[in-house]
């Protein structure tokens, strides 16, 4: 039976910038979480819309969001500001929280590379205010260590056992967080996870973690 799914096209202003997005909302959503594209590419399509379609089957919304406008992505400094990025991401999270649909959700967070250090300094403001947090090929380090040591929210780390560097930089940022944490490295995967099977493992792990800590106990304690 196909999934009965809602999508809205959503515009959310910050810092003199429309960010544009797609809210996709299973039937009998459980939560929502953010992807935060601060990419050279804009992915209104999600590019991984197998990781998508796991998590919406296991009745979690997502929002697709480009957090920099069409004339800001090849502006490097702007790619790689992660407080400019969490600041974006911020108002994503406020607008979900007004949202007639999303307003009662937990909301979680999904990172990948420069974004993942954007979604962890939010994380670390916002407290258990964020349910969750994955992130893939991220760069954790770039957050700082201070805003790691203050994230409350389980964070799980995943990364390619083929992505060189990656893997020993978010090996020092999972030592420095004082959360609920799991790093998963996977074997013969590389930066974008393009290899058979790796794609899937991603997609497994992260539905396990966004469930379990988006409506479990967890959220109760």
């Amino acid at each position: 039976m196909p999934l009965s799914m809602q999508i809205e096209q959503v515009a959310i202003e910050a810092d003199s910038v429309q960010m544009q997005g797609v809210l996709w909302l299973p039937q009998e959503h459980i939560g929502v979480i953010v992807f935060a594209n601060s990419g050279h590419t804009r992915r209104l399509k999600p590019p991984n819309d197998y990781v998508a379609s796991v998590l919406h089957n296991a009745r979690l919304g997502t929002l697709w969001l480009d957090l920099l406008a069409p004339y800001e992505l090849h502006q490097c400094e702007k790619y790689e500001d992660a407080v400019l990025l969490a600041r974006r991401l911020n108002a994503a999270c406020d607008w979900l929280r007004q949202f007639r649909l999303t307003k009662e959700l937990p909301i979680s967070l999904f990172g990948t590379s420069n974004g993942a250090a954007a979604v962890l300094q939010l994380a670390a403001e916002q407290g258990r205010d964020i349910a969750a947090i994955v992130s893939r090929s991220g760069r954790p380090d770039l957050a700082g260590k201070d805003s790691l040591c203050k994230i409350s929210a389980p964070t799980l780390l995943i990364v390619g056992g083929l992505d060189d560097g990656v893997v020993e930089l978010n090996r020092v940022a999972y030592a420095a967080l004082r959360c609920k944490k799991k790093f998963e490295i996977i074997p013969g995967a590389t930066h974008a996870f393009d290899e058979p099977g790796s794609l899937e493992v991603v997609a497994r792990l992260a539905r396990a973690w966004f469930v379990r800590h988006s409506t479990g106990s967890d959220r109760r304690m």
